[in-house]
């Protein structure tokens, strides 16, 4: 019996990169932007030898400031687009101030905005966004109008897109949405302009792909038929993840599950709008929560917690094969994390693409596939990523009021890294990036916080933690030349 070709593949270069969120760059602002300072960045990238740049979801951010959880899979963070001349405060600060921030910025990008002219320029960016452009203006625009409330609560004719509703309000809304279509034109155009930089300088801009989308999104009220939804725009099922070791009544994320059946009978047409929109921003993408692409867990849309679940079979190959088709060999990463399988592997494999391994995850048992020794080439190496404590918080960490670590297990991993590092734990954060740098797995990648060596105050993001996340900044006093040349002679000694 004849076998079947593989599906064509990337095959990614040995590299390093940095893992850093735009919002977390240095600079007067108040918050991290696309200005002279994220340019400055790249340079010193080049600089430190590191050839890739990671960042997390650019999407306009809604509740909990969280980048997972954005009003559109398509359009950009209007904070992330720098507003010449505007300043939050005179001195770099650590940490973004949402509370501060984001009132004052929108309100100083909207005095610029309104300074420029909806012109030729604008009209033919808002052509070629067609497909997304128009509903999410209106939304943002109509969520505005109804105090910011979630759009299942606005009034029916615009909740359910009634036609004649929508005519009118967007002749009423006209301002706002020129405003919305001027912002986002800018976003891109400063967002291009980096990537070039990045381009010119060897780096490779990494980015984020969600599996969900939010349900107070455009993207589900613009298209609620791709979605399991009721009559009235409110969720059917949603997504989550089962009990586990790490919590008991599992995790609801709140995201409305896709209604796959459907979307397979379109030929998966907005995950391929979705897919050609990522790659015209980055050059790999990290695609998140793999396993949900072979099966979900779903979660009634009324419950509280996550424990009345259930496993449903996803799109699985289908889905990845309509995209090859339509876009080419796709530069994925499988964020293959958490409770998997064989069958989510069997898929990955199918498609060559490389899955993930944390090393700060290597020393919890004997045996972990996560340890350097059983890596294969084909692999994305993390010290940690944004949902994990930094190094030198988990190295430091005792277990107390840890849900996932005991005492005695703390003790132990530590104890086990000692003798597999050779390392009696000063600058361990060194240690693991010299270990992840000089393993045979293609593409290794660090958070800024471990190269700086910073504690577990500094960490991105505690999963489960409804304030204080993602607010994390560098300065440039902290990018000392000992930091840059230090990684300069790692990458070039394990040839990255």
């Amino acid at each position: 019996m004849r076998r079947s070709a593989p599906p064509p593949h990337m095959q990614f270069p040995r590299a390093a990169g940095l893992l850093l969120h735009p919002t977390s760059l240095p600079g007067n602002g108040g918050i991290g932007d696309f200005g002279p300072d994220a340019h400055r960045f790249v340079q010193w990238l080049a600089d430190a030898g590191l050839k890739i740049w990671q960042v997390l979801p650019l999407g306009p951010t809604g509740y909990g400031d969280s980048p997972y959880q954005g009003f559109s899979a398509f359009a950009g963070n209007p904070l992330l687009i720098h507003v010449p001349g505007w300043s939050a405060e005179q001195q770099p600060t650590h940490a973004v101030d949402f509370g501060e921030v984001i009132p004052a910025k929108h309100a100083a990008l909207a005095a610029w905005l309104d300074t420029m002219p909806f012109d030729a320029p604008v009209e033919q960016f808002v052509h070629e966004q067609h497909h997304w452009l128009p509903d999410y203006a209106l939304f943002m625009a109509l969520k505005q109008a109804h105090g910011g409330v979630e759009w299942t609560q606005w009034e029916r004719g615009a909740a359910q897109r009634n036609p004649a509703a929508l005519t009118a309000w967007r002749a009423r809304l006209r301002a706002d949405i020129e405003r919305i279509y001027k912002q986002q034109y800018v976003f891109f155009g400063q967002y291009h302009s980096l990537h070039r930089a990045c381009r010119a300088l060897g780096i490779t801009l990494m980015g984020d792909v969600p599996i969900y989308v939010a349900h107070d999104s455009a993207d589900v009220w613009a298209n609620p038929t791709q979605f399991q939804l009721n009559a009235d725009g409110t969720l059917r099922v949603q997504a989550g993840v089962p009990p586990d070791y790490f919590s008991k009544t599992g995790q609801l994320w709140g995201n409305p599950l896709y209604d796959w059946a459907r979307m397979k009978s379109n030929g998966y047409a907005w995950w391929i709008q979705r897919m050609r929109a990522a790659l015209e921003l980055f050059d790999m993408v990290r695609l998140d929560h793999f396993r949900g692409f072979e099966a979900y867990w779903e979660i009634p849309g009324d419950a509280q917690t996550a424990v009345n679940g259930h496993w449903v079979k996803g799109p699985g190959a289908p889905l990845f094969e309509a995209l090859t088709r339509a876009l080419g060999p796709l530069p994925i990463v499988a964020e293959n994390l958490g409770l998997i399988t064989p069958e989510v592997e069997s898929l990955r494999e199918q498609f060559r693409y490389p899955g993930m391994a944390i090393l700060q995850f290597a020393f919890n048992e004997q045996g972990s596939t996560f340890i350097p020794h059983r890596y294969e080439r084909d692999l994305v190496v993390y010290t940690g990523t944004h949902d994990n404590d930094t190094t030198m918080g988990w190295w430091q960490s005792t277990g107390e009021g840890d849900s996932t670590r005991s005492a005695e297990t703390v003790l132990r991993e530590r104890a086990f890294a000692q003798r597999y590092l050779a390392t009696d734990g000063r600058d361990i954060h060194w240690v693991l990036i010299r270990t992840a740098l000089a393993s045979v797995a293609n593409t290794v990648l660090f958070p800024m916080q471990d190269v700086l060596g910073l504690g577990s105050a500094d960490r991105m993001n505690l999963p489960g933690r409804q304030k204080g996340n993602w607010g994390f900044r560098v300065t440039w006093a902290q990018l000392t030349p000992e930091v840059t040349d230090r990684l300069h002679e790692l990458t070039s000694t394990y040839e990255r």
